[in-house]
């Protein structure tokens, strides 16, 4: 059906840094608009953008590079697009419709870019974006240059992670909440802070499903471990499918020097994977990913949305030539 013009388009990441992202942007500048999203690893969203000449997009976190074809489309029919985002991006389309804020540096989430854009107007919702995205340092740094009590960091971060959790699952049944739901209910507050005490059912609501998912995930023993790599293997199940990400990042934190892969079962068969290259040295995850169909991310923390089950043994062997 055809929209009318002047029609907005927020398309955004379904996890933490995509929600902290257009929370930050629609507090600075609200706006009605049609929300995309989905789970945190739909990441070919704009494929469902249907926008023409006077129409406006913005996009936040997910890769140029894997909405490319559908990015030119909209370009092409007159839509003006933001972009801003910190996955590999490849070419960077030339077009006067185009608004590109994407940096790739390793120490860089979306959050923190909006946050840049907005000149700090909303640094607690960045702090919760790039704690949630597994950028603590630079959110406690931010934090602290933002003026927000110490004492109040560890109830931001928690919730970065909460959100982050929410956004993992093959299908968005599997979730706590749909993430444009999730949005919608986060942005009535201009404080994080707020949203914690105001709908404490709904943080709560988050945290225990993380804390259970979690306690099932450490129970799992590892397939490979090595004093530089761990593979672990979760079951086809609901919990496993929300906490593999959040769990490889916790993983991540608890051994710095150490890089981890969760591989997750699918229905049909196969895996999902999550790799999060060791905290130390925040590289390799997207390139050793690459090597497989379907595969991709970030320097630090990337995925496959689908491996084959007669590919886990390569994937192993690569996972050990990488890290």
């Amino acid at each position: 059906m055809a929209v009318s013009p002047g029609t907005r388009f927020d398309v955004f990441n379904g996890d933490a840094d995509g929600l902290c992202a257009l929370t930050q942007l629609r507090l600075a500048e609200p706006a009605e608009s049609r929300l995309v999203t989905g789970v945190k690893r739909d990441v070919s969203l704009l494929r469902r953008v249907e926008a023409g000449a006077g129409d406006r997009v913005t996009v936040l976190d997910v890769s140029l590079d894997a909405n490319r074809a559908d990015l030119l489309r909209l370009l092409a029919a007159g839509v003006e697009v933001l972009y801003v985002d910190h996955h590999f991006a490849g070419e960077m389309p030339a077009h006067p419709g185009l608004d590109a804020r994407i940096d790739t540096a390793p120490d860089t989430c979306t959050s923190l870019l909006v946050n840049r854009m907005l000149q700090g107007r909303f640094a607690a919702w960045a702090v919760v974006g790039a704690a949630g995205d597994n950028f603590g340092d630079q959110a406690r740094a931010l934090a602290r240059a933002s003026g927000i009590a110490d004492a109040d960091f560890p109830l931001l971060e928690r919730l970065g992670i909460c959100l982050n959790y929410n956004g993992y699952g093959e299908t968005v049944e599997d979730l706590h909440f749909a993430p444009e739901d999730l949005f919608r209910r986060i942005v009535r507050h201009p404080d994080p802070r707020g949203f914690v005490h105001e709908a404490r059912g709904d943080f709560d609501r988050l945290s225990r499903g993380y804390e259970d998912d979690l306690a099932r995930a450490a129970a799992v023993a590892p397939e490979y471990a090595t004093g530089r790599g761990a593979v672990l293997v979760l079951p086809c199940a609901a919990w496993a499918r929300r906490v593999g990400g959040v769990y490889a990042n916790d993983l991540a934190n608890r051994h710095p020097e150490r890089a981890h892969a969760i591989l997750t079962a699918k229905a049909g068969g196969g895996f999902v994977v999550s790799v999060r290259a060791p905290l130390a040295r925040r590289a390799g995850a997207d390139a050793l990913c690459r090597q497989f169909p379907t595969g991709g991310g970030r320097a630090a923390a990337a995925g496959i949305n689908h491996l084959e089950e007669d590919r886990l043994a390569g994937f192993v062997d690569a996972f050990g030539a990488a890290f």
